[in-house]
């Protein structure tokens, strides 16, 4: 693998991508000739390429011969604004740069922060190819697994992890803690949102309807014509969401673990040297339409799009970690805590990246 050197720090080289952005991976020749693993970092809204600086860095100490790290920098600061669909399409444009400047990677993951989440989601549903039919002559003895998955623009999907995402949008029922749940300040955020935060904004609150279609969000629990989000999230061998369940004033904990309100867990304080900042782990299985159906049928303040949002993403496995930095001198900014966005003022949730690094599939 050829690469342009850069700065170099305990082993790990980075440097700026071709196609924007930083490429983060092992110095060391013999890791880096083996290493095939491609890992997407997608930062937040209004955030830049640093912002996984730290994950990334430690990506490749602990995976050194596995992976090979590419923190995106295409819808960086202001362009955050401009809306999940034209995030969506940038990040798929930046990945398929990449992927064509890195012929020796065969499998791909994603890691993504806040809004980035839903980039992510809408840019594997552009990469996304479908499996090979049946019908398709193939000269290989052989059929690979990804084939009849589907791919991530050729290369075999692994992980696909969100932290603090608003999966369910951010609008009512305590979806932005810093509303405080009152409904008149939710009410009046959907109607000025767009003010700050533009078509963004309009995404994240649902109240978009290009040319009359449904919200976006709404479309992105299904596939949409040439636009596979759902197809894309089912490829990956493991979809994972972590949230934060208290102290983030941007993203709620509901919204970001995909759950109904009687599905939050009661989470107590765990004696845990290695992740003290994880409080509750579950496996939630995908669940059949006749299975969602049933569970919409409980009254349970969400509103009747947020809960066909749910359904949606729960068609599909999720594994689901939920953080706590309630005890935390940095509890304040548990919505960037939980990424390690700044290491000296977010480092408490090292043990947070540590977590992703040692149940990451290579």
């Amino acid at each position: 693998m050829e690469m342009q050197n850069g700065p170099v720090e305990d082993g790990v080289c980075s440097s700026e991508s071709n196609q924007g952005g930083t490429d983060v991976w092992s110095c060391k020749e013999s890791a880096t000739a083996s290493a095939d693993h491609l890992v997407v970092m997608v930062h937040g809204i209004l955030g830049s390429v640093t912002d996984w600086k730290f994950a990334a860095e430690q990506f490749v100490r602990m995976l050194p011969d596995k992976v090979i790290v590419h923190c995106s920098e295409r819808n960086a600061s202001m362009l955050t604004l401009d809306g999940v669909d034209v995030m969506g399409e940038r990040l798929a444009e930046e990945v398929i740069g990449v992927i064509k400047q890195k012929p020796e990677v065969r499998k791909i993951s994603f890691v993504a922060h806040s809004v980035g989440g839903l980039v992510a989601r809408y840019a594997v549903g552009r990469l996304y190819r479908p499996p090979k039919s049946d019908n398709e002559e193939d000269s290989s003895t052989d059929t690979c697994e990804e084939d009849s998955r589907g791919t991530i623009h050729g290369l075999e999907a692994m992980n696909f992890i969100t932290v603090a995402t608003p999966h369910l949008g951010s609008r009512g029922n305590k979806q932005v803690p810093f509303l405080f749940g009152v409904t008149a300040f939710e009410k009046a955020a959907t109607c000025v949102i767009h003010w700050i935060f533009k078509r963004t904004g309009r995404h994240l609150f649902l109240t978009d309807n290009d040319e009359g279609n449904p919200p976006l969000l709404r479309r992105m629990i299904g596939d949409c014509g040439e636009l596979h989000f759902m197809s894309a999230l089912h490829t990956f061998k493991r979809r994972v969401v972590y949230s934060n369940v208290g102290y983030d004033h941007i993203v709620g904990w509901r919204t970001s673990s995909i759950r109904r309100n009687s599905e939050l867990p009661k989470w107590e304080d765990v004696v845990n040297e290695k992740y003290p900042h994880i409080v509750f782990e579950e496996h939630c299985k995908a669940c059949d339409a006749e299975q969602c159906e049933l569970s919409s049928m409980e009254d349970d303040g969400l509103n009747k799009l947020e809960e066909e949002l749910l359904m949606g993403l729960s068609s599909v496995s999720w594994e689901k970690v939920d953080v706590s930095f309630h005890a935390s001198r940095q509890r304040f900014a548990a919505h960037s805590v939980i990424q390690v966005k700044d290491y000296i003022a977010h480092g408490e949730g090292a043990d947070v990246i540590q977590h992703m690094i040692d149940h990451f599939l290579t």
